[in-house]
């Protein structure tokens, strides 16, 4: 047995609490492992942070005018609330929990991520016995070290394989998976 979901949330802060219950709510009733329900969920958190808060057009993250805004954040001549809405101001979260795996989707419509950070993954600590978690050529790369590239880096530590999948001015989707174990008696639970 298999099932799968699909949320389409605006770019608030409050649809990320929201997309990691619905994730909790399912995994608890299919019958998946707390410990590995809790490691998707922290993940999935992290990808939706990075959906709200880079996930839109520029013009719309500075209303198109940079300091020309008034202090309630929209362009002069325009109140805060007649921001128009529309696909910039929206991500989309998936899961697929089929067989022994769930695969998580988190896609927005955003600028994309700048090519040097989409080139310089860090690496899995299974995909290498005992070295370093970046390659040599990254390690200087400001991405790396920067506070607000952490989220990714936790994504790739929680799950077992992540995909990042880059669409310079069209957006970005992240994408992650992990085994699932199953408590006893589970729904959804592997023959």
């Amino acid at each position: 047995m298999s099932m799968w979901w699909s949320l389409h949330l605006r770019r608030e802060a409050a649809s990320v609490p929201l997309a990691r219950r619905f994730l909790l709510g399912s995994m608890e009733t299919a019958g998946v492992d707390p410990d590995i329900s809790y490691d998707l969920s922290v993940a999935l958190t992290e990808a939706c942070a990075n959906a709200v808060e880079h996930g839109g057009d520029r013009s719309d993250d500075l209303g198109g005018l940079g300091d020309l805004r008034d202090p309630g954040g929209a362009p002069p001549g325009r109140a805060a609330t007649d921001r128009p809405t529309g696909v910039c101001d929206q991500y989309r979260v998936t899961a697929y929990l089929d067989g022994e795996t769930c695969r998580i989707e988190v896609a927005d419509s955003g600028p994309g991520f700048p090519a040097r950070r989409a080139l310089c993954p860090t690496a899995h600590p299974s995909d290498t016995a005992g070295a370093p978690a970046t390659r040599p050529e990254c390690a200087s790369d400001p991405w790396d070290v920067a506070e607000s590239g952490r989220g990714l880096g936790l994504i790739k530590q929680l799950a077992d394989h992540v995909h990042i999948g880059n669409r310079p001015g069209r957006g970005t989707v992240v994408s992650f998976d992990k085994t699932l174990k199953w408590r006893e008696g589970a729904l959804l639970m592997v023959s």
